[in-house]
């Protein structure tokens, strides 16, 4: 399917405002032709609202958005141009999968022969061809999905929008469409904007991650800067960081935090003075080992496959989410450690 030639969209300090509330501060940023970008953060975040606005469903407060060089946020939202995929799917329920598909197409008063070689093309691309004339009450909610994500890329858009669509999904179904919607999305080599709250869905599809939080773009980067180095406590928490504490920071022989009586050596994110900091340190690398510095005991323990993840609590009452490969059962006293690379350190 041939889409429309493109280069970059670019938000121009985005803005969107509900009277004395600023539910977008700012926006900006530029999103390559082919490229997939995730729009992370806690519900009232923005990322939504940012959508809204992309699509042309909310007008700006201020500020801009071009397709190179054709400012489009002065369009209504049928002359963008853009694909959009619903959180319920938004679907017909009297059209069959293929007279949804083309709905669009049947808008825009298309030739009836381009209408079906695009609305083929589409099923195809979607691996619908045996659902094409069953209703969407007589198909699966995965494959309603399919219906809704074909609607949206039968135009040929430059870009498409996806507003959480796996967020009615059971688990088996959101992983088998993350797979899916990055198969399509590589085959079409249109943008892609995606909302998301989930971490995972985000650092699984996307080329690179928008983190908001308050109206505001926190951190933009690649799945693995994002994984590894969040670049405030905040953006460590929602990125899986859950053991998220008060410290104090000293540089004696190394960088090195204490939780407590216990000493951890660790990484400076953006620390370069002692005293009062924040370490941040994700449950996976929180371990139980010989030589282990933080003595807790455990509060409950689950397995998860292949180890156990649980809840430890310190001598002085402080939380901790840590994993063991062995099995470890509440009451039971662990002395837990991290390596260096994996405790962050931030400005308190």
């Amino acid at each position: 399917m041939a889409l429309k030639d493109f280069r970059e969209l670019r938000l121009d300090s985005m803005s969107r405002e509900f009277g004395s509330l600023n539910a977008l501060k700012g926006i900006t940023l530029t999103v390559a032709r082919g490229e997939f970008i995730a729009l992370l953060g806690p519900s009232g975040c923005g990322k939504s609202t940012a959508l809204n606005c992309l699509a042309g469903l909310m007008p700006l407060s201020s500020g801009s958005i071009w397709l190179d060089d054709k400012r489009v946020d002065t369009l209504g939202p049928e002359e963008r141009g853009f694909g959009m995929v619903f959180q319920n799917y938004a679907l017909f329920p009297h059209m069959n999968v293929a007279k949804n598909i083309g709905f669009g197409l049947r808008m825009q008063r298309r030739p009836k022969d381009e209408i079906d070689r695009r609305v083929a093309e589409a099923i195809r691309l979607v691996r619908l061809g045996a659902q094409s004339e069953k209703l969407p009450g007589q198909i699966s909610g995965g494959q309603q999905q399919r219906v809704a994500i074909a609607r949206a890329i039968v135009v040929e858009p430059p870009l498409v929008l996806m507003d959480e669509p796996l967020s009615n999904l059971d688990a088996k179904l959101r992983l088998e469409m993350r797979a899916e919607i990055r198969r399509i999305h590589s085959s079409l080599g249109c943008a892609t904007i995606y909302v998301t709250h989930d971490q995972d869905e985000a650092l699984s599809l996307a080329d690179r991650i928008v983190v908001l939080r308050d109206g505001e773009m926190r951190q933009v980067g690649t799945p693995a800067e994002l994984y590894s180095r969040p670049a405030d406590p905040n953006v460590a928490e929602f990125m899986g960081f859950r053991n998220v504490l008060p410290t104090t920071a000293s540089f004696e022989g190394g960088l090195s935090v204490t939780l407590g009586p216990a000493v951890l050596a660790a990484t400076a994110v953006d620390v370069t003075v002692p005293g009062p900091a924040v370490l941040a340190i994700r449950p996976e690398d929180l371990t139980p080992r010989p030589g282990g510095s933080i003595r807790a005991v455990v509060q409950m323990a689950e397995y998860r496959g292949r180890d156990f993840y649980g809840l430890a609590v310190t001598d002085a009452g402080t939380e901790l989410y840590f994993r063991a490969e062995a099995r470890v059962t509440p009451g039971e006293t662990l002395f837990l450690g991290a390596d260096a690379p994996r405790v962050l350190v931030y400005k308190s």
